[in-house]
């Protein structure tokens, strides 16, 4: 039986319909990925919040759409196996901006909300071991993204394979 414990914070937190939405949102990407075991914090911000996290952590000085952060040495495992193995518990956290899914839902001819599970979504990849930062790895990724957007009725336009 998985076990998964996951929190919804941030300055521009959402209403109770969707922080239910992404909790269960959060808990299928995980079933879905065979992750047995998972904390994991969702903290929604402003274009400005995840513009200075992302230049104090990750050394670029611009917005972004999402930052994940694996708290745990899952990291490790992930690399070795290329994802997550299902004995890991993954403690992480996602950070999302709300300012960039109102402005870039449109590109995807969809809602706001449907932008943001793509970024948790996204994230949450992330935390299970798949890269898109290489031309090798970026389709695997894309493809397993457009797989569990489809859970939802979701097919985004705009994802190169």
């Amino acid at each position: 039986m998985s076990h998964y414990t996951i929190e919804i914070t941030g300055q521009h937190t959402t209403s109770d319909a969707d922080r239910s939405f992404f909790t269960d949102a959060i808990r299928r990407v995980l079933q879905e990925e065979n992750v047995a075991s998972a904390t994991i914090s969702l903290v929604f911000v402003d274009d400005a919040e995840i513009h200075r996290i992302n230049r104090e952590f990750l050394e670029h000085d611009h917005p972004t759409d999402v930052i994940s952060f694996l708290l745990n040495d899952a990291s490790e495992a992930a690399a070795a196996a290329d994802l997550v193995p299902p004995d890991v518990t993954i403690n992480g956290e996602l950070i999302v901006s709300t300012e960039t899914a109102w402005r870039e839902a449109g590109s995807h001819g969809w809602s706001p909300r449907a932008e943001l599970l793509l970024y948790v979504v996204h994230g949450l990849l992330h935390l299970c071991g798949y890269d898109d930062l290489t031309d090798t790895t970026r389709p695997e990724m894309r493809s397993r993204e457009r797989e569990l957007l489809k859970l939802w009725g979701y097919c985004p336009t705009g994802l190169e394979p």
